[in-house]
């Protein structure tokens, strides 16, 4: 009996070990195969301003898992030196190569200028420049006030119109970055503005002949608003009121009517109200009072 005791307790410390060696055995290959998946990424040490030429302090390598790793990162360091930002570059950000200009590109207002555009520095003041608000990677549409040419034009007096829309802003004065705190205006004296060859040619004809006017969109408003313009007859019609726009919400859903119930018309009952019963008077019942020492307690007794 205490051999076949033996016997069981050996099998069982064996199986319990073969189960523990294939357990370990499968994390132990788990954890190589993760450790085989991670490569090292090169990712921004500080923070690298747009424009700006990248040095080898301002980065370092970060272990990444190659699923995880965005498309165009870096591997080595030396891959991403003397490259320039394109774009502003956070700490531990990875380095791809979409935020970066082409090789060779020096450093500056040229690097961030993409092909077949322009850029354009336009004269402004505290009123042009949105009180200062106006700042590296805003958008904004110019505004002109020009004099027609026509005769019958002409005396009506000038016109105000849009001449350019969605404009990118590249740099407010000489600062290509935006600053940390934009509640903050920042008074310049120039801006310079992303455009096209020919929009550069309406925007140069437009700066001489008029005084030139910025107005500030929404940076994820694309659309395309085609305008009549303004002169003295349009000012002087007035203009409606327009709402605000509020927050955008789901669309609110029109309350159902709720149908309205009848009353309940309580007929009054044709029968006649039966006249109460009188209550059976209670059946008197025969007690004794029983005394028990201290105690006193009534004993009813049968009736007969």
């Amino acid at each position: 009996m205490r051999n076949k005791r033996l016997i069981l307790a050996l099998t069982g410390a064996v199986l319990c070990g073969l189960l523990a060696v294939m357990l370990v055995t499968r994390y132990i290959a788990s954890v190589q195969n993760y450790v085989r998946d991670i490569n090292n990424v090169v990712v921004a040490k500080t923070e690298i301003p747009v424009g700006a030429k990248i040095t080898a302090e301002q980065l370092t390598l970060l272990p990444m898992p190659n699923g995880s790793a965005p498309e165009g990162a870096f591997r080595k360091l030396e891959d991403a030196v003397d490259r320039v930002a394109v774009i502003p570059i956070g700490v531990r950000e990875p380095i791809t190569n979409l935020k970066l200009a082409p090789i060779g590109t020096d450093s500056g207002l040229g690097a961030v200028i993409p092909p077949g555009y322009r850029a354009l520095t336009v004269k402004v003041d505290e009123i042009v420049g949105v009180s200062g608000f106006v700042m590296p990677g805003s958008f904004v549409d110019v505004v002109a006030v020009i004099v027609p040419v026509a005769q019958n034009a002409a005396a009506q007096g000038p016109i105000s119109k849009i001449v350019l829309q969605n404009i990118k802003v590249l740099a407010s004065g000489a600062k290509l970055d935006s600053p940390s705190d934009q509640r903050e205006p920042s008074k310049v004296n120039a801006v310079t503005l992303l455009v096209t060859p020919e929009q550069a040619e309406k925007l140069v004809l437009a700066a001489n002949e008029s005084k030139l006017q910025l107005v500030m969109r929404h940076f994820g408003d694309q659309e395309d608003t085609q305008t009549p313009g303004a002169n003295k007859s349009t000012l002087l019609t007035g203009e409606n009121v327009k709402p605000l726009p509020g927050p955008v919400t789901e669309k609110a859903v029109e309350p159902k009517p709720v149908a309205m119930a009848r009353p309940i018309v309580r007929r009054p009952s044709i029968e006649q109200p039966r006249e109460a019963k009188p209550a059976a008077p209670p059946v008197p019942r025969n007690s004794i009072e029983l005394i028990e020492g201290a105690k006193r307690r009534d004993v009813e007794m049968p009736n007969d």
